[in-house]
């Protein structure tokens, strides 16, 4: 799958939030999509998931214009993994992982055993198994944000979009979620995730692209666009990047100077 956004511009009313929005990338990819509180991350992504109309310019996949496919066609190609939340009913998680495939269920039928096994085939992929029978509610953050991206797989869609998906995340769900978020990259899948932390994006990315006053500041490879000089100028921060040797290989550290 291949994701094209050319001259990609949307406004609220009179308040232009994306002025030009040039961005692609292939499968098999993790592209980490940073920029401050109102650069546009999540408008971007709201029109890339059909979420939005009246956007000027191109999203394309695989060549096709997004903007004439329907809500099922979109579906069956990109889905959205969604910051964890409290849910409002106590679904089980095979259940939870089981709506994902309502797109691939005819009508307005119930799911069949074909899609019960994708659920279950799901579960067992993301290593959460054993939490099929449990509540929803009854998980920790770090589990339920897993349980959002199996429910997200069982689309068996190409694109996967991801709002801050460790936002809420302690320090080891962040690196849990983040390290299957890498994995199903490695795996095929086009990968997009907004995230505030730079350390984050050179740890995992294979890209990034640098959001800041509505466009595309920079985008590449993660240690070339994410220097000093740019966290400055994106978060106002003076800081260091250094790469921290370790028994499983150099790990990048940020660390900022804040006097």
């Amino acid at each position: 799958m291949k994701l094209s956004i050319e001259g990609l511009r949307f406004a609220y009313h009179r308040h232009e939030v994306l002025r030009g929005v040039e961005l692609s990338a292939d499968a098999g990819q993790l592209v980490c999509v940073l920029g401050e509180n109102g650069a546009g991350k999540t408008t971007l992504f709201r029109c890339l998931l059909g979420l939005l109309d009246g956007y000027a310019g191109q999203i394309r996949l695989d060549g096709d214009d997004t903007g004439r496919m329907t809500a099922r066609e979109m579906a069956l190609r990109i889905a959205y993994v969604p910051q964890a939340g409290a849910p409002a009913f106590n679904y089980t998680v095979f259940d939870t992982v089981l709506m994902g495939t309502n797109v691939l269920t005819p009508g307005l039928t119930t799911p069949g055993a074909s899609q019960r096994d994708i659920a279950a085939q799901t579960l067992e992929l993301l290593g959460i198994a054993e939490l099929g029978s449990r509540g929803y509610a009854e998980l920790s953050g770090g589990e339920r944000q897993l349980v959002l991206i199996a429910r997200a797989l069982a689309q068996r869609s190409g694109v996967l979009v991801m709002d801050e998906p460790t936002a809420s995340l302690d320090y080891g769900n962040q690196f849990r979620v983040m390290r299957q978020v890498k994995s199903l990259a490695e795996a095929g899948y086009l990968v997009l995730v907004s995230t505030h932390s730079p350390e984050q994006a050179l740890r995992y990315a294979d890209a990034v692209a640098v959001l800041r006053d509505g466009v595309v500041e920079a985008s590449g490879a993660p240690g070339d666009v994410l220097t000093p000089a740019m966290i400055q100028r994106v978060y106002g921060v003076t800081a260091e990047l250094h790469d921290v040797r370790t028994s499983w290989g150099d790990v990048p550290v940020v660390v900022p100077r804040f006097r």
